[in-house]
């Protein structure tokens, strides 16, 4: 086993590792189809959409609630994953950045990050409020909101 140089205790996993694997565990239902219809952020007047899980994770689903605040991953399957510079929010006046100080969907690896509001729990779909992913984009895992007040 290979070690890490800069921390000689532990093995080199992050070197040997060159490609990843990230299967979806289930996608969007969403008025949104095309990128011009959706909002810059999910606070921007987002349409309800479902999160759509495949059965095999409805266990993983059982502790989720209407009320409840989540982080849902998405991987931002119709996006431009070659753009290292963008201008934020496709607005002429701001100068360009680098697509790492952004939120835009275009980047090398377009994971979607979305704080989403539960408004209802049908078996394995679950209703959400401010999400702008598009109809059909893959999610790739959900978490929960932790509120640091209510783990003290």
């Amino acid at each position: 086993m290979t070690r890490d140089p800069a921390a000689p205790g532990r093995p080199a996993t992050m070197v040997a590792m060159a490609d990843y694997q990230v299967r979806p565990i289930g996608r969007v239902e969403s008025p949104l189809t095309e990128r011009s219809q959706a909002p810059r952020q999910g606070d921007d007047s987002t349409p309800g959409a479902w999160l759509a899980f495949r059965p095999e994770f409805a266990d993983g689903l059982r502790d989720i609630s209407a009320g409840s605040e989540i982080i849902v991953l998405t991987w931002l399957d119709r996006t431009d994953r070659t753009v290292l510079v963008t201008r934020p929010r496709a607005d002429p006046p701001r100068p360009p950045r680098g697509v790492f100080s952004t939120r835009s969907p275009d980047r090398p690896n377009p994971i979607g990050l979305h704080r989403v509001l539960v408004e209802e729990v049908d078996g394995i779909r679950i209703r959400v409020r401010r999400l702008e992913a598009l109809d059909g984009t893959p999610i790739i895992d959900v978490k929960p909101v932790v509120d640091p007040a209510a783990e003290r």
